[in-house]
């Protein structure tokens, strides 16, 4: 038996997994590491952990799975896109990682907003925002010029761990297409939106295609990883369309439904659906995109919540699932670094409000529970009004929706049913598309086939609907009160 490799990089863990040649997980491994906040609006990671996360977690799947390192016919990487880190001519980083939940840039991104935003956006698809590497280059250019003078290579989360792993410097056409440096049109660096950060494309990586080998395992790599030294790398890509990738999102009109560090709906495309609100990337399916709405903190809330209150969370849902719905009038907005759909506002931030004393730990946890749905409900209803064509049922992808609780929930809340399939990880989906590049599989199509098998179907309650409707009001009333106060502060 051969088997592919599929490493994930999230907002706080990488999670490896194992896959035979015949669709099967053998076995899979997770490794967390922090965030650091150093000041208000920052988001930041250690590249020294991400490789840390990679050695530790490739070396315990081995041991725990009892592979020979030698049948492992390819590996690939994804992470979360636009989380830029900047390194020297020698491909050593020069300061942490800023992660794309970063804000600090809201005031380079609204200049760039003003002076550049028709331009930016047609080039794009997608107008400027602290999300953007653009923003954030622009404020390292004009916060921290030292360390932006010595910039001679500006690398992409998945792309420095792969470079770690090979020593090749590249990276995918979809995760430059998240960095607003390229040219969604010409599929292109573009020299003029490089310029408005102070950068030269000659600082960006090569493009190749997701499934493109792009080289191998370095002996260096091998002794720290426990690979075989010669074993294929592909290029891989981001974290969101492995997912997609992974819950059989592969055809025009499939809906996914994203609770993991971020939250997302999408729809499948065969063509891009350029809009302010939406987030527009290429599908590793030639010809089709999956544009969709996005909200910033989804299962981060959660692991917030947990890690600032403390639990574990199967107790934490046991308890809030005896909470009746609404909490008893207590409210949660997941906007811990702003929000995206539909306001693009990086000044909004999250909040309970409508607490009593009569409220415990278990009303606040299903609070955020219910929030975090309830802001992908406001996503949905921008992407209703844009009339995309889809189908009626969903699949939930994502960490977050591993939770009984949470999938009733969100199925709830949205009034739409939702398939879970036995595996959604980004993961999965990078070692399908491992498969794919080493021609285990024929197609992603053929991967899907393979790989992908459904275990659950939540059907909403429409009583449950309706009350979530209600209290949907609520919650866009809260926004709209608090948000001027937000927007006040420096």
């Amino acid at each position: 038996m051969n088997y592919l490799l599929g490493i994930d990089f999230g907002g706080g863990a990488s999670k490896a997994v194992l896959l035979s040649t015949d669709g099967m997980p053998v076995a899979e491994y997770t490794v967390e590491y922090p965030t650091l906040h150093p000041t208000a609006g920052a988001c930041e990671q250690r590249p020294e952990d991400w490789i840390a996360a990679l050695c530790e977690g490739t070396k315990a799947l081995l041991a725990k799975s009892g592979v020979n390192p030698a049948a492992i016919l390819a590996v690939a990487v994804d992470s979360a896109t636009h989380t830029s880190l900047v390194c020297d001519g020698e491909g050593s980083p020069l300061r942490p990682a800023m992660h794309w939940t970063d804000t600090r840039s809201r005031l380079q991104a609204n200049r760039l907003l003003e002076e550049y935003g028709e331009m930016i956006f047609r080039k794009t698809f997608h107008k400027p925002d602290t999300i953007w590497s653009l923003a954030q280059l622009l404020w390292l250019k004009e916060s921290e010029p030292s360390v932006f003078s010595r910039v001679r290579r500006i690398f992409f989360e998945k792309d420095y761990i792969r470079y770690f792993l090979t020593g090749v410097y590249c990276t995918d056409y979809i995760e430059a297409q998240g960095s607003m440096l390229f040219d969604c049109n010409c599929m292109a660096w573009d020299e003029g939106l490089c310029a408005l950060a102070g950068i030269s494309t000659s600082l960006l990586p090569p493009v190749v295609a997701p499934t493109d080998v792009i080289g191998t395992v370095t002996a260096r790599a091998a002794r720290h990883t426990g690979l075989c030294e010669g074993t294929p790398v592909i290029c891989g890509t981001t974290d969101t369309v492995m997912e997609v990738f992974a819950s059989g999102a592969v055809e025009p009109g499939d809906v996914t439904v994203k609770l993991a560090t971020a939250g997302r709906i999408c729809v499948i495309t065969d063509r891009a659906y350029p809009d302010r609100h939406l987030v527009n990337y290429s599908h590793i399916v030639p010809g089709l995109w999956y544009p969709g709405t996005a909200t910033k903190a989804a299962a981060s809330s959660y692991r917030w919540y947990r890690d600032t209150f403390g639990g574990e969370y199967k107790e934490l849902d046991a308890a809030a699932a005896q909470v009746p719905i609404g909490c008893e009038g207590l409210r949660f907005h997941p906007y811990l670094n702003g929000e995206l759909t539909p306001y693009a506002d990086p000044m909004l931030c999250g909040s309970f409000t409508g607490v009593r004393s009569t409220h415990g730990k278990a009303h606040f946890t299903r609070a955020v529970l219910e929030g975090v749905s309830l802001s992908l409900l406001d996503s949905k209803r921008y992407l209703d009004g844009l009339q995309i064509p889809h189908k009626a049922v969903g699949t939930l992808i994502g960490g977050g929706g591993k939770g009984t609780l949470w999938r009733q929930i969100t199925a709830d809340v949205l009034g739409m049913q939702l398939k879970v399939t036995e595996n959604s990880d980004s993961s999965l989906g990078s070692a399908m598309l491992a498969g794919v590049a080493a021609g285990v599989f024929t197609s992603p199509q053929a991967a899907v086939a393979a790989c992908v098998r459904e275990t659950a179907h939540v059907i909403p309650n429409e009583e449950n609907t309706a009350v979530y409707h209600k209290i949907f009001e609520e919650y866009k009333r809260i926004v709209e009160a608090l948000a001027p106060i937000y927007r006040e502060r420096i």
